[in-house]
């Protein structure tokens, strides 16, 4: 092969670069913000290899401009900013990373919906404000985890590992799955339902489905209206599975109690968003794997990708892993 050519969209740790260095030349991005679209379409102009992020829309257009693209490693479990056929149908190899960030954003999305139930972005605004008032018996109340129904739309890796922290909490566990989770059902006592039923059933309905043509606005106004109005709604995937016009008026309206957000659409959320001015909707900003282990894992993983591929071994996590030559050499 000849000498490759690596680029890498986002500043990270030499820990990381180091996997990477020894490949080829290494062409990174050394900021935290977000590369400029015109930026990395010219890097990609020599790129054999791509390490990116799901900032980085990776489309048709940046494969006209990448004409010695091989293999793409993204950060990160989910891939709608890649078009995977379009890469599929000029043999470039798509990578992710599964399984490092599993229990991390278990924890988080276990984390959202405490702080919608226990009205926790509420409560600390309130101190911050000079809101907090005397004690009320009857004040400021929110509801209970424990013993609640929990519904869990995509019970993948991290949903079983959420369903395992419901048993701490002696919760009630529905699922909607395409597929039987036998594990889950099993061992944990989860229950596959239909989404109407699941909607209808919990007490926290629990989004962590991949974003697809299928789950684009899957969550809209006639969902919202099953959920019991004491219901809240937490989103730990990605945010246009959501109808966000529609989630804001069913909590301006009190068709549910609250929601609870670590993706929207889009991201960074505009301050002007009327989501912002609602007590009922909690939101931080995408930090499902934000922990220094998991990102130093993601990367990791991602560069050992690249490292397998450029090397003539069959990478840990292929996507389309039909690029791939019999026996799993890479196909370049």
């Amino acid at each position: 092969m000849p000498t490759s050519h690596l680029v890498v969209t986002r500043n990270l740790p030499e820990e990381i670069l180091g996997i990477l260095r020894p490949l080829g030349t290494l062409d990174a991005w050394e900021s935290d913000d977000t590369i400029p679209r015109q930026m990395l379409l010219q890097k990609a102009h020599l790129a054999t290899a791509l390490l990116c992020l799901v900032t980085e829309r990776i489309d048709e257009e940046l494969l006209v401009h990448a004409p010695q693209l091989r293999i793409v490693a993204n950060v990160a479990v989910g891939y709608d900013n890649v078009d995977v056929a379009a890469l599929t149908r000029r043999g470039v190899l798509l990578t992710n990373t599964p399984g490092v960030l599993t229990e991390t954003t278990a924890d988080l999305a276990f984390a959202l919906i405490l702080a919608g139930a226990r009205r926790l972005g509420e409560g600390e605004r309130m101190v911050r404000e000079g809101k907090w008032g005397p004690w009320k018996p009857f004040g400021f109340l929110g509801r209970d985890v424990h013993h609640a129904t929990l519904g869990i739309i995509g019970l993948g890796r991290i949903g079983l590992a959420v369903a395992k922290r419901a048993q701490g909490f002696d919760m009630r566990v529905l699922y909607c799955n395409r597929g039987r989770q036998a594990e889950a059902e099993d061992k944990l006592g989860c229950q596959r339902v239909d989404l109407d039923t699941l909607l209808r059933e919990s007490d926290f309905v629990l989004i962590l489905t991949p974003l697809n043509a299928e789950t684009r606005g899957l969550i809209s106004t006639p969902q919202l209206r099953l959920m019991k109005p004491s219901a809240y709604l937490i989103n730990a995937a990605r945010g246009p599975i959501v109808d966000q016009a529609a989630l804001y008026l069913a909590l301006r309206d009190g068709v549910i109690a609250g929601a609870s957000l670590d993706v929207t659409d889009p991201e960074p959320l505009p301050l002007t968003d009327p989501l912002l001015t609602l007590d009922n909707c909690f939101i931080v900003p995408h930090v499902g794997s934000a922990t220094i282990a998991t990102r130093i894992r993601m990367a990791t993983l991602a560069a050992e990708n690249i490292a397998a591929f450029l090397s003539g071994h069959r990478p840990p996590t292929p996507v389309n892993p039909e690029v791939l030559m019999p026996g799993g050499g890479a196909n370049c």
